[in-house]
């Protein structure tokens, strides 16, 4: 009897995720705002005081030459630049509120400011996570299969990004290979490291051949959708590094994008209050977007944050905290009182394997994210593990988590055919509505249907292996992966493509591009 009903017992929804449509969810609602307007003014004012009179170091010759032709008061000897708000003022004229990101695919291009959110993998992992192999260091063969996830994941926008170290290609050389793997193995937007001056300008260079001439350095005065963009990370406190501005200079100078982020942890390079973490997150994601106008009056940039607070027991940051929550919705507050599109970081945990913990604490920082409006959330699937760790099972997991934000935000309508008065009245005290004619004609689009939930009875689930959510999971990815179809890639395009790496690999081989 019992295994007549496990046969029996229904199948998973065909498709699942992977059905759904690739598109941007809008979110159309107002977003939640946690700071009153005098807050606000005072946040603002304190991260004025700090770039007016605190000041922040520029750890990069062109960097202090660009402050110092605009006027701003500098220390070469410390290397170190004081910039008043008129500069932030003219600064936020010019950065664009919204901008196109152009994929090889136009059906993959996304709107980054608005009400568009834009979804994208984790990134920087050393290690890579299965049920099958276990934590290990990252691979080429991981790095490829993420992207082939990636690209088949409808809710992702991203394509290529580092998402896990491939530590089989040797390290001058990892820029080349996850590029143009990228390029290869899926046709979404294009992202890639912006450290210093030579990965950029290779990663430029293979955006060139993929986009055109006129994608990358256009003449002075026209910014056209932009096809590169990656994060430039602030040495928090108050501290660009050199490899951060060669990036950041190199993008905007070509008219890609960058996202500017301080890394803060209150309580360790910012003040234990979070306010103080606020205001110095502010001064320093202001001062990079002001660079950036600096060197090309309306590169596009995006206002980033990555603000939590530190576990005082162990000196490591915490994630999925209330601490952390209100970081994302203060800085998607300030970067609409700018102007500005916002980053912010959906599926951090600390949590070393995936758990109740991993669940919660990613959903703490998801949350906030789509609250605050958040334009571009990264790190929204696969992400463990204080960010050391790819999770091909978190993966998925998280993406079930941006499918039902994606159902969330379309909303519901309240009109005649919704209310359905005549079915209430028609089936009256007592009845159901499984069988009416309003249940039929939409039972099979009329909720969200998740692939990796289990809403059976206890005993059914029992009897049909137990499996728990991470044996799903780790089921559904590698479905995912026999799914894949890799992307049509034109053939002059690859050509020249092989030829530009081949070329590099060759020069570049015995240079650390590191030291």
């Amino acid at each position: 009897m019992s295994k007549r009903r496990s046969r029996n017992r229904p199948s998973r929804p065909a498709g699942g995720i992977l059905a759904q449509p690739f598109k941007q969810p809008q979110n159309n609602w107002s977003p939640y705002h946690i700071l009153s307007p005098q807050q606000l003014n005072d946040l603002h004012e304190a991260s004025m005081n700090i770039l007016e009179n605190i000041g922040v170091d520029f750890m990069d010759e062109e960097a202090l030459d660009i402050w110092e032709a605009a006027g701003a008061k500098i220390d070469r000897s410390t290397e170190h630049v004081w910039i008043d708000r008129g500069l932030v003022a003219q600064a936020l004229e010019t950065a664009p509120s919204q901008f196109t990101w152009r994929a090889r695919n136009p059906a993959h291009n996304v709107v980054i400011g608005g009400n568009s959110l834009t979804f994208a993998p984790c990134g920087g992992m050393v290690y890579a996570s299965d049920l099958d192999r276990g934590r290990r260091p990252g691979m080429l063969e991981d790095y490829e299969n993420l992207l082939k996830l990636t690209h088949v994941c409808p809710l992702l926008h991203f394509g290529p990004w580092e998402q896990v170290t491939a530590h089989d290609v040797p390290v001058s050389l990892r820029h080349l290979v996850r590029l143009s793997r990228g390029i290869e193995l899926t046709d979404k937007v294009l992202s890639e490291a912006a450290h210093g001056r030579i990965i950029t300008a290779d990663n430029l260079e293979m955006s060139r051949i993929v986009f055109g001439d006129d994608a990358i350095n256009p003449p002075n005065g026209e910014t056209p959708d932009p096809v590169m963009g990656d994060v430039i990370n602030v040495n928090s406190p108050l501290r660009f590094d050199d490899r951060m501005l060669g990036g950041l200079i190199t993008y905007a100078r070509a008219g890609q994008i960058t996202f500017i982020t301080p890394f803060i942890l209150a309580g360790a390079n910012s003040p234990v209050t979070m306010a103080a973490a606020f205001a110095q997150q502010n001064a320093e994601a202001l001062a990079g977007v002001v660079l950036t106008q600096l060197v090309r009056p309306g590169a596009p940039v995006i206002y980033g944050g990555f603000t939590t607070n530190t576990d005082l027991k162990s000196g490591s940051p915490s994630f999925g905290t209330p601490e952390g929550a209100w970081a994302l919705l203060v800085g998607g507050q300030m970067a609409q009182h700018y102007g500005l599109p916002y980053r912010g970081s959906g599926g951090l945990t600390n949590a070393p394997v995936v758990d109740a913990q991993s669940a919660y604490e990613s959903n703490w920082n998801m949350w906030p994210c789509v609250l605050a409006h958040t334009h571009l959330m990264m790190h929204s699937v696969g992400w463990m593990e204080s960010g050391l760790t790819a999770s091909f099972e978190k993966f998925v997991i998280d993406a079930e988590n941006l499918a039902m934000f994606a159902k969330f935000l379309e909303g519901f309508e309240v009109n005649k055919e919704s209310l359905a008065l005549d079915m209430i009245a028609e089936v009256g005290p007592g009845g159901h509505h499984f069988g009416t004619p309003h249940t039929q004609a939409r039972y099979r689009d009329a909720f969200y249907q998740s692939e990796l939930a289990d809403r059976d009875r206890f005993d059914n689930w029992e009897i049909a292996g137990s499996e728990d959510t991470t044996v799903r999971a780790n089921k559904i990815w590698k479905k995912w992966l026999k799914a894949y179809e890799k992307p049509p890639l034109d053939v002059a395009i690859k050509e020249e493509l092989d030829a530009f790496v081949a070329r590099r690999t060759k020069e570049l081989e015995n240079i650390n591009l590191y030291d």
